[in-house]
């Protein structure tokens, strides 16, 4: 049986202290633990996000605006450590130098120097698109290395025990792409397989897949021989992306356009040889930040998503306005917004007959259906569905299952788009276990297995929370990922803003 879901409200609107500036820190700060935190956790925890929400006067609009804070706690025979600095970005840089807004944001438009003539500001204009190097979404190793990244062409390498920044990196230089996702899949052998854009014939764009080799050491999905994109009716109108930006400014928010009639497309290649399979899967309109899992069975491909339902774009409901707006306001926009869900679809790897559910796995509800045009028409399963109330950042045992059959995931409980609970679903049962505290916002949750185990789901989930009334208000929260119990915490007397992504490094 399912564990009863209790929505905690937030009238005092505490969450409206993780969308804060914040300073970085010279030294590390010592934590005070409670529990016993597992002998196994000999590392660090690393989170990105957004820790700079305005420039002297001007702020940042967006929740993808802020400038770029790495944190990290450290774990050394049984002492915890919290530690963050900012990463030193040519947006960065530039904005604290001369203290504006430099460098255009996802959400918040950069305007020339108001001390420049009018001549200077033109051209500055007429230049075209300066793409942000803004790395604020995740950190991924490649090799030996580790990278702090955003979706664009730029990764930013950074030294994870000083957390100091060290080089700007262009993929541009090393492969035909506009941008990558902040999500690659990282393979046992340290492939690092992502997905990204190019300028295709006819000023289309083509997508690419791109794979970085060990030697040289979502969002989208990967079994053990496919890989799975989601097109979903929300577009960057190219054009519009150019003109308007280079000519009278604007931001990428205002080049995004949606088309309810497209709806969504879901494409597979082959990863050896890596090459396209042209079947026209298809499904009705959809927002998709994250991938879950996909694994191969009988001749299907099994995907698991976290959709939002409708073809509007959900990022029009993250400006930072909506999110520090007071609890009722909170709960109005989100009403209009569209709707979250978990669902699974099923690809038949085979599909030949018309007109009938090609789907044949025992164990779920999810059809496909060819089409008199060849399109293969695919209703889901859904496997979480709560109003207003998101299965997002997900998370799965992914040494174990990544690309596999799995049966548990974990994720962060968005309410309303405030992260206030740590849930844990069991995609076969669709049963459902949540951690929550009053008056306190956890970040993604991470799983790190037991050694020991033999279960998929023996380990713990590690995750950073802001209890903005507490005593020491940040803390890294350490659970069972059996139960959602407690083990153990670690806080500091510091405040924290939110955090998207990160790594438990061993």
């Amino acid at each position: 049986m399912s564990i009863s879901i209790k929505f905690f409200e937030h009238p005092a609107g505490g969450y409206k202290k993780i969308f804060e500036t914040v300073e970085e820190l010279n030294e590390p700060l010592p934590a005070t633990v409670t529990g016993r935190i597992p002998s196994f956790i000999k590392g660090s925890l690393l989170r990105l996000g957004p820790g700079l929400f305005e420039v002297g006067s001007e702020p940042f609009y967006h929740l993808f605006d802020g400038q770029a804070l790495m944190h990290k706690f450290d774990f050394s025979s049984g002492q915890v450590t919290y530690f963050r600095k900012f990463v030193k970005t040519d947006a960065y840089v530039r904005a604290m130098t001369e203290k504006r807004v430099v460098i255009t944001e996802f959400g918040t438009c950069a305007y020339p120097d108001p001390c420049k003539n009018i001549f200077s500001r033109f051209f500055t204009y007429f230049k075209g698109v300066e793409v942000t190097d803004n790395c604020l979404v995740n950190v991924y190793p490649v090799g030996e290395d580790f990278y702090a990244v955003t979706e664009t062409n730029y990764i930013t390498k950074v030294n994870v025990e000083t957390l100091e920044t060290l080089k700007k990196v262009d993929l541009c230089d090393y492969v035909n792409i506009n941008g990558v996702t902040a999500h690659p899949h990282i393979e046992k052998d340290g492939t690092v397989y992502n997905i990204g854009n190019c300028m295709g014939k006819g000023a289309s764009l083509a997508y690419n897949i791109v794979r970085i080799p060990p030697q040289q050491k979502g969002n989208f999905g990967m079994t053990e021989n496919y890989f799975v994109f989601v097109e979903t009716p929300v577009k960057i109108h190219l054009l519009k992306f150019l003109s308007a930006w280079s000519i009278r400014g604007s931001n990428y928010m205002d080049c995004f356009e949606s088309d309810e009639e497209k709806g969504t497309w879901i494409h597979i290649a082959r990863k050896h040889p890596g090459e396209y399979i042209d079947y026209k899967f298809r499904t009705a309109a959809m927002g998709l930040f994250h991938h879950i899992n996909c694994y191969e069975d009988s001749g299907f491909i099994v995907v698991d998503l976290c959709a939002w339902k409708g073809f509007e774009f959900v990022y029009n409901y993250l400006w930072l306005a909506n999110l520090r707006a007071n609890w009722e306001e909170v709960k109005r926009n989100a009403m209009i917004a569209p709707q979250p869900e978990v669902r699974r679809y099923v690809l038949p790897l085979d599909p030949c007959r018309q007109g009938k559910n090609l789907v044949c796995l025992p164990y779920t509800t999810a059809t496909a259906t060819m089409r008199a045009d060849g399109t293969i028409w695919l209703e889901p399963e859904v496997l979480f569905s709560g109003p207003r109330q998101a299965f997002e950042f997900p998370q799965i045992n992914y040494k174990m299952n990544n690309g596999k059959n799995y049966t548990y995931a974990y994720a962060l409980g968005l309410n309303h788009f405030i992260p206030d609970r740590i849930c844990k679903l069991n995609v076969k049962t669709k049963e459902t276990w949540v951690w929550q505290e009053p008056d306190s916002y956890p970040s993604e949750p991470l799983f790190v297995q037991n050694p020991d185990g033999v279960d998929e789901d023996d380990g713990v989930l590690m995750t950073i929370v802001v209890s903005p009334g507490a005593q020491r208000p940040t803390c890294c929260l350490i659970l069972n990922a059996k139960d959602l119990s407690e083990v153990a915490r670690a806080e500091v007397d510091i405040m924290s803003p939110v955090t998207f992504h990160g790594m438990y490094k061993p």
